[in-house]
């Protein structure tokens, strides 16, 4: 056999072929494109990137260097992750969300949420199983699924719902049919938040049709004001039927770390833990040790952070406003969700802004199929750069109407 006859067998697997391309993948691709032109000019502004600009709390930093100290935490990690961690995680859980991880519930210390989310729809997916993903979507949340040989179910969110899932569309056959029900809030990208009536409701449609609830709460400490994020737990039910997702990531600036949990009933959690004893080794012990201490220091690191994010989301939104965008206040997350002006899909429209202004938005067909009328902006650079931003986006005559 000679070699190209050899390379011509030697292929992906159709789970991989036919994925979606990556959007942030093909960003990256434009961005290296316009640096070409922006780097003679002031650079590019990248407004659509949910990297925390903020540092690691030194505290944080000086507890994963104080744990290299002991060759105990060079060999492999446990499975489920160190007590200390997990005894953190406990006390916050109480502490921010009052929910109570007590015995009959457990923890599952990940490598981030993106890989439990990942993982959640491997442990649980059966080919050709549906699974109910609201679109828009980080795009893990339908990954899974896909190569899990599962079929997503796509529930459109609308500005005029609030972007939350409208229960009473879904046919009787998915919900029937259902395996797993994904929901995000607060929202990425939109910046929508879940009030307790939608939970409620949410919670009573899985234990009616006995679907495994998915709750991300990744933006769950990244909220404004007054408003506090319920945690599903807060729901009366939802023990029978849900997991819950949490990640250090934008809580504590930890993105690069890769540490985040999942919480449940003892029965789920194990699967989950099944799925990753046969998939990785786990955390870095030095990484839990830091984690656990950012889960049990002063909350004013964490309160500067969302300050900062909270400082920036009036600027921003004031801004877009007076480009004739019709925003209205964010309760959570960094992110804004504008519409898309007239006579542009969300690609044209972010390639345009991109060449002439070197500003990067994320176009709304990176989150799914339903979503290419919206594109979102996030507030994660510094001050001086968001206002140069809108200053190019003035200068190129960029409005939505």
């Amino acid at each position: 056999m000679d070699n190209k006859t050899q390379w011509k067998k030697i292929v992906a697997a159709n789970k991989i072929t036919d994925l979606p391309k990556y959007i942030f993948t093909e960003l990256d691709e434009w961005k290296i494109e316009a640096r070409k032109k922006w780097n003679k000019l002031g650079g590019l502004i990248d407004l659509g990137i949910g990297n925390p600009d903020g540092p690691t709390s030194q505290e944080v930093i000086d507890a994963a260097i104080e744990s290299t100290k002991d060759k105990v935490n060079h060999g492999y990690p446990s499975f489920c992750g160190k007590p200390n961690l997990r005894e953190a995680i406990t006390s916050w859980m109480k502490r921010r969300y009052d929910v109570d991880i007590t015995d009959e519930f457990d923890i599952q210390i990940l490598n981030g949420a993106k890989e439990g989310l990942a993982n959640i729809a491997f442990a649980f997916t059966n080919p050709g199983d549906i699974n109910i993903i609201p679109d828009p979507y980080y795009p893990v949340l339908s990954r899974g699924t896909l190569i899990s040989g599962g079929t997503p179910y796509y529930v459109s969110l609308k500005e005029e719902n609030d972007f939350l899932p409208d229960l009473d569309t879904i046919p009787e056959e998915i919900a029937k049919k259902a395996k797993i029900f994904i929901i995000n809030y607060p929202n990425n990208p939109t910046a929508a938040t879940a009030p307790r009536w939608f939970l409620e409701k949410l919670v009573a449609f899985c234990k009616k049709y006995g679907i495994l609830l998915v709750s991300d709460l990744a933006y769950g400490e990244i909220a404004f004001g007054d408003y506090r994020p319920l945690s599903i737990f807060n729901i009366d039910g939802a023990f029978d039927v849900a997991v819950e997702f949490h990640s250090c990531s934008k809580t504590f600036n930890m993105a690069g770390w890769r540490v985040g949990y999942v919480i449940g009933n003892k029965y789920l959690i194990d699967i989950i833990h099944s799925m990753k004893m046969n998939m990785d080794y786990g955390t870095s012990m030095m990484v839990q040790d830091a984690a656990a201490k950012a889960f049990t220091m002063d909350y004013a690191s964490v309160k500067e952070t969302v300050d900062n994010y909270a400082r920036r989301r009036i600027y921003v939104r004031q801004e877009l406003i007076n480009l004739g965008w019709d925003i209205k206040p964010t309760k959570a997350t960094m992110y804004f969700w504008p519409k898309i002006p007239k006579g542009y899909t969300s690609e044209s429209f972010c390639r345009m802004v991109l060449d002439k202004t070197g500003v990067v938005f994320t176009p709304g067909f990176a989150f799914g199929e339903l979503s290419d009328g919206h594109f979102r902006l996030s507030v994660v650079q510094p001050d001086e750069k968001i206002k140069e931003a809108f200053d190019r986006l003035k200068e190129a005559g960029i409005r939505y109407n």
